[in-house]
């Protein structure tokens, strides 16, 4: 596709937005059947909800300018969760697995967290504002997201994989 004005770069962002929120909703599923802690498997479980809802809400601004989902897959995401399930597959152990899903779940909040803002930024530009409400919105619950994923890691999950003298 080329990109030839400012929206479409912007609608084009916003197509990579929900490949990468489709990308992530399998993942998130992957990463709760393998994660032992019940507050990180819950965690998981509820930011796999939300992610759908942040993907129909990318889909309806979609809409709302006469655009369609991509029909790739970003690539990053790609390489991200395909990191990911290595790193899981190489730790040992419930609490060394845990402590690295949560690692591998924060770089995935991060990718998220600055393609909203990236998103949000491009439609403030325009001055679609109602739009920039709704991507901030993700942006907040990706943010608070990440701050729960460090709450779980530092609360217990990463003591519980640190040897014990």
């Amino acid at each position: 596709m080329q990109i030839s004005s400012f929206k479409d770069m912007y609608l084009a962002e916003l197509q990579e937005l929900v490949s990468v929120e489709s990308q992530l909703a399998d993942s998130l599923l992957r990463m709760a059947e393998v994660a032992a802690h019940p507050s990180l498997k819950d965690a998981l479980v509820h930011h796999r909800a939300q992610t759908e809802v942040q993907k129909d809400r990318l889909v309806s601004l979609l809409q709302k300018h006469g655009a369609v989902p991509a029909a790739h897959a970003d690539q990053a995401m790609q390489a991200l969760i395909h990191e990911t399930e290595k790193m899981a597959s190489m730790l040992k152990g419930n609490d060394l697995r845990d402590a690295g899903l949560i690692a591998s779940a924060q770089r995935l909040e991060h990718y998220e967290i600055a393609a909203y803002g990236t998103a949000a930024a491009l439609a403030g530009q325009l001055d679609l504002r109602e739009d920039q409400e709704v991507l901030h919105r993700s942006l907040e619950e990706e943010k608070q997201t990440d701050i729960l994923l460090t709450r779980l890691a530092k609360g217990e999950i990463n003591r519980d994989a640190l040897p014990s003298d």
